[in-house]
């Protein structure tokens, strides 16, 4: 009695990209063979398909599509390097004119806190959890809330989306502690404009960096001590203008994109609260800078840097996009999201 072995499996799709995606980030062939024999390829299927991938157009093709974004890799790290001829912190710089801004920092996506131009705002004053409830418990508003059991939370927004009256929110904001798990943020905004619609006459318009507009503009943020949103970056320049509370703020500058392991759209795998070196190494490389925004500052967030923000306490937090300037950097953005 003999045994009728079983004849080799053919390469599947998913074998030949494999082959396709190591030959064009430079992996040697021969390394190739040994692991395709490991897994059930005969020798000579495994040989002739890594040389048919090699004398391949496509793969050529890929190749030098390859050898010109390591071209543009080059590039930004030209301005990293340079990044780093400088001490690594963000500038506080009271009552900027806009011209000094423009120059400095919108023009040179750079960021920066601006002091002193909030404090005429009727908000600073006005503003806790107290007035709120006060003021607004029975309107009906939109949060972010299960985030705890949703590591991707943030990119997933929209199924986090919950409508409850303002009052039992605050409630909530001020007696859970520290919390992730529920936040109000600019995704709720279609809503909570609305709603809160009386808030908006609280703040001030910035003239000198934002154009002025019938109605003020503005997305609003308010949550318990502890929220985190996860290093992204925006597709617009963007202000941060804390009203109260402290956030504590990481951002890495937009031309360490290679480095902050960008899977899709706009989100990055590193945990602002504790980068693991172990697992992504090449963030080793990357310039990090950090403040704590405090109540009346601003913060600009250029278009394009990854930023991580936490909440130190209960905060408040009002964004603004209509800068004077030209703020269209979305219209160009791929619309293929998987990096």
């Amino acid at each position: 009695m003999y045994r009728v072995r079983s004849p080799a499996p053919e390469l599947s799709h998913e074998w030949r990209r494999w082959i396709a995606e190591n030959l064009i980030l430079g992996t040697h062939p021969a390394s190739l063979i040994p692991l395709l024999l490991q897994n059930g390829i005969a020798e000579r299927d495994a040989v002739t398909e890594v040389e048919l991938a090699l004398r391949s157009p496509y793969i050529e093709g890929a190749g030098r599509l390859k050898n010109r974004l390591a071209k543009r890799d080059w590039v930004l790290e030209i301005q990293s390097k340079l990044n780093r001829l400088s001490a690594p912190r963000i500038a506080r710089r009271q009552r900027l004119s806009g011209e000094e801004f423009l120059a400095d920092y919108y023009s040179a996506n750079r960021p920066v806190i601006i002091t002193g131009m909030m404090d005429d705002w009727p908000a600073l004053q006005k503003w806790t959890p107290d007035y709120f409830r006060a003021n607004y418990a029975g309107r009906e508003v939109e949060v972010q809330f299960g985030r705890d059991a949703d590591q991707d939370y943030e990119l997933n927004s929209i199924a986090h989306k919950r409508k409850m009256p303002f009052g039992a929110y605050v409630d909530l904001v001020q007696n859970s502690g520290s919390s992730n798990d529920f936040y109000m943020t600019a995704n709720n905004d279609s809503l909570n404009r609305q709603a809160l619609t009386e808030l908006w006459a609280d703040i001030g318009q910035l003239p000198e960096y934002l154009a002025r507009e019938a109605q003020p503009r503005g997305f609003f943020w308010f949550g318990p001590a502890g929220t985190v949103t996860p290093f992204h970056h925006d597709l617009t320049n963007n202000f941060m203008a804390q009203v109260f509370g402290r956030k504590r703020v990481r951002i890495i500058p937009a031309c360490e994109v290679a480095k902050v392991y960008n899977q899709r759209h706009c989100f990055s795998l590193l945990d602002g609260r504790a980068i693991d070196l172990a697992r992504f190494p090449d963030a080793a490389g990357a310039q990090v800078l950090e403040c704590v925004l405090e109540p009346g500052e601003i913060l600009f967030l250029p278009v394009g840097c990854w930023h991580f923000v936490e909440a130190l306490d209960i905060s408040a937090t009002i964004a603004f996009i209509n800068f004077h300037w030209d703020n269209d950097f979305y219209s160009n953005y791929p619309s293929k999201h998987e990096f």
